[in-house]
């Protein structure tokens, strides 16, 4: 029989998942670090960097880590990350990184490719790690090519995100500009109607 006063309530739970992924994340980027692999952090742990940089307080978790490498350091990467514990497994179109085990694909470290459409129907390719800069912990995504990556999946998180970018000052009018018109159009909705 489960001894209900051993399992965390609901919002523990939570704050223990955040957790998790920040370990993920710290443990990957800093083995990469000291590998000298060339990354970039993008998905919603970017979104989450440049957000906390305004207000700290408008940040969302993210259930997984998303990095961007070139494929010639696929190899590289593989060994890096299977060396502090994850598990690499292609799975649903992706190449993951699961931790250990006992881990699940939903909550693993992803990789994406840098200069390279995840879809064959993307409007248009992922950044190149030039696009990228050192923060305190690692290395992200420009808010530029993150908020391009967002533009591009164009899924509702992908929205949500740029929402949040939009809410803290980071995104403006001035932004619909700097893409192409497709992409641009996008962005320009979401700051025509925020609250869609």
């Amino acid at each position: 029989m489960i001894d209900l006063a051993t399992i965390p309530i609901g919002w523990e739970r939570a704050l223990m998942a955040a957790e998790n992924v920040k370990e993920r994340l710290r443990r990957a980027t800093r083995a990469l670090d000291a590998a000298g692999v060339p990354y970039a952090v993008v998905g919603g742990n970017a979104v989450a960097e440049w957000v906390a940089r305004v207000d700290e307080g408008a940040t969302r978790n993210t259930k997984d880590v998303d990095i961007l490498i070139d494929r010639a350091d696929f190899d590289a990467f593989r060994n890096v990350l299977e060396s502090v514990g994850f598990i690499y497994h292609h799975v649903w179109g992706v190449d993951a990184f699961i931790d250990g085990p006992q881990g699940k694909p939903s909550e693993g470290v992803h990789l994406l490719f840098a200069g390279e459409k995840l879809k064959p129907s993307d409007l248009q390719e992922l950044p190149t790690l030039e696009e990228s800069e050192r923060a305190i912990e690692f290395q992200v995504i420009s808010l530029e090519g993150i908020t391009r990556m967002k533009l591009i999946a164009w899924r509702r998180k992908d929205q949500v995100h740029l929402l949040d970018l939009i809410g803290v000052g980071l995104l403006d009018a001035t932004w619909p500009s700097r893409f192409t018109p497709a992409l641009g159009a996008r962005l320009q909705q979401l700051l025509d109607d925020p609250n869609g």
